[in-house]
């Protein structure tokens, strides 16, 4: 099982400079390659300051002139944002820039906040995403590509330059519903999922759908691969582990508020709203615990076949804490599950 280390960005406060919030998960970007990371993932996000990324591809180039092997995942990129036409070049120009690092998640968007400002209501997300899909699919496949859609109608147009990949880089879907992973894996998608907050039945649904989509390709899809997603940090005491805890519990009451809740944001600022899990729920579910907590947590994703796991260290914490984590994530975890030992993790 391999890990990915989740740059999210959290930008409480204005004063702190967006140059030194990206700065921050830069240098999260280069430790995490130096210390053996499979990947690392960033999102997209526009208009808020939770998860804050209006422009994962050109940071992922950036990234890519930065580290030396990590693989870069958009985690993911907002396909009904985006005129195809225009984005699969950029798509192509990234996978060239980022020499072949580049693992293409998409996603339909779930924050109605930023959807609806930037002009797609949440009830076309599905429609447009799927269209968004197909369209960009054959962009990056064939030339002289013309469309008669719903949201796309176009005379036939080539994508400059050609990919470099046949096809463009590899592709991920986000997606949460188990019958959504059987059909998504089937049709050739790596899959990235999440059981949200530790729903441990909706982890065993998802993961069998996604092996049930791969026996029925009968060794078609034996390359495709599944990624989880958590929230994570290592801490040592119990003293450590409650402030961590209590910053998540924060960060979920701002991430809850634009996921599920209202939407309210003031000047580009997510409001703290009260969240709705108790903070020592949220604790349990959560992986923020001891190093030798950690490897039992994760015990079961690695007997279950996941091939990935994402983790985010980045909810609201010190840039310190974030790049401890990281390391002690690297030395003292990471071994236990990819084979490598850590003196060849830490190189």
């Amino acid at each position: 099982m391999e890990f990915s280390a989740q740059l999210s960005s959290d930008y409480p406060d204005k004063t702190y400079g967006g140059d030194r919030v990206y700065g921050d998960m830069l240098d999260q970007a280069v430790l995490a390659d130096r210390m053996g990371f499979d990947a690392v993932s960033i999102t997209e996000h526009h208009l808020m300051n939770c998860l804050m990324m209006p422009a994962p591809l050109q940071f992922a180039v950036k990234i890519a002139a930065m580290t030396k092997s990590v693989k870069i995942m958009t985690s993911i990129v907002v396909l009904p944002l985006h005129d195809m036409r225009i984005y699969a070049g950029e798509v192509v120009v990234a996978d060239i820039f980022t020499e072949g690092r580049l693992l293409l998640g998409v996603g339909r968007g779930a924050f109605k906040y930023e959807m609806e400002r930037l002009g797609v209501p949440m009830e076309e997300t599905q429609a447009r995403f799927n269209e968004s899909l197909s369209v960009l699919q054959a962009l990056l496949t064939e030339e002289e590509v013309s469309w008669d859609g719903d949201y796309y109608k176009f005379d036939p147009i080539t994508v400059m330059p050609r990919p470099v990949r046949p096809g463009g880089p590899p592709m991920m879907m986000a997606v949460m519903n188990p019958e959504g992973i059987y059909h998504c894996t089937r049709r050739g998608f790596h899959i990235q999922t999440t059981p949200l907050s530790g729903n441990h039945q909706l982890l065993l649904d998802q993961v069998g759908a996604f092996n049930r989509a791969k026996a029925d390709m009968e060794g078609a899809g034996d390359g495709l691969t599944l990624t989880l997603s958590r929230v994570a940090h290592v801490a040592r005491t119990p003293a450590e582990r409650q402030r961590k805890v209590e910053a998540a519990h924060r960060y979920y009451g701002r991430f809850d508020n634009v996921f599920t809740g209202p939407g309210l944001v003031d000047n580009g600022m997510v409001r703290e709203l009260p969240c709705a899990t108790p903070v020592d729920e949220l604790g349990e579910s959560l992986l923020i615990c001891t190093p030798q907590e950690m490897i039992d947590k994760l015990g079961p994703y690695a007997d279950l076949g996941i091939d990935r796991v994402i983790l985010n260290f980045n909810f609201g914490l010190d840039p310190s804490d974030t790049l401890d984590a990281i390391q002690c994530f690297a030395e003292e975890v990471m071994p236990h599950f990819t084979g490598r030992p850590a003196s060849v993790a830490a190189e």
